[in-house]
């Protein structure tokens, strides 16, 4: 059923924004699941953390991820969906480009040490805003391919996305591992093409144009 309703999407989206979300929606996970996936190992083989300060990181971006969740909805139905994410996509493709221009001497750099958090280096301080980043594209994305069809259709359309995310998050992580194989092992790698996906997903954000949040007449 999902295969056939996605023949639909080709043939029936005139302006091809069911399609363009969908294939976003891949690579905005494609490089979200290689940083998730390698981000340990870029922390204690490039940047020099211990293996107890690179754990949190996941946390430290996973925290902020969570706190941001309910304002990034807020704002996607305040501003728009679409610039919501757009926004994000580019404060995400930023701050995670800054992880491979900056010496790792200054990302491991130590700057606080605070409860719940532990030890805060400088790539901390780039990986919180990067989950208030990833807050406002993934909060709004769902909510967006949902509200691009009729109500009849909310499960399969609701599928399509778990069907490009799911697949992305299978192929992120043994594409980016092999990018790090021909790169000779160079962990920062990633910090460079993740952001390179990041811009793929937001070209093909510029040419969606539904699935804005629907005003409720009371």
């Amino acid at each position: 059923m999902v295969v056939l309703d996605f023949s639909r999407v080709f043939r029936n989206d005139e302006d091809k924004s069911g399609l363009r979300i969908l294939f976003a929606i891949f690579f905005w996970f494609l490089a979200y699941t290689g940083i998730e996936a390698f981000l340990t190992l870029y922390a204690t083989k490039y940047v020099g953390l211990s293996d107890g300060d690179a754990g949190r990181l996941t946390g430290h971006l996973g925290l902020f991820f969570v706190l941001f969740a309910l304002p990034a909805g807020i704002l996607g139905s305040r501003i728009g969906r679409r610039i919501t994410i757009s926004a994000g996509i580019i404060g995400m493709a930023a701050l995670i480009f800054g992880l491979f221009i900056l010496p790792a001497t200054t990302l491991a750099a130590q700057v606080a040490k605070l409860p719940v958090l532990g030890n805060v280096h400088v790539i901390s301080l780039l990986l919180m805003p990067a989950g208030i980043a990833w807050a406002m594209i993934n909060i709004n994305s769902l909510p967006m391919v949902v509200d691009m069809t009729s109500l009849a259709r909310v499960g399969t359309f609701t599928g399509l996305y778990y069907l490009f995310s799911t697949f992305s998050a299978i192929v992120g992580p043994n594409f980016n591992g092999l990018l790090v194989t021909l790169s000779g092992g160079r962990y920062n790698t990633i910090m460079v093409t993740s952001p390179l996906f990041l811009i793929v997903a937001l070209i093909l954000m510029l040419g969606v144009k539904r699935g804005e949040a629907q005003v409720v007449e009371g």
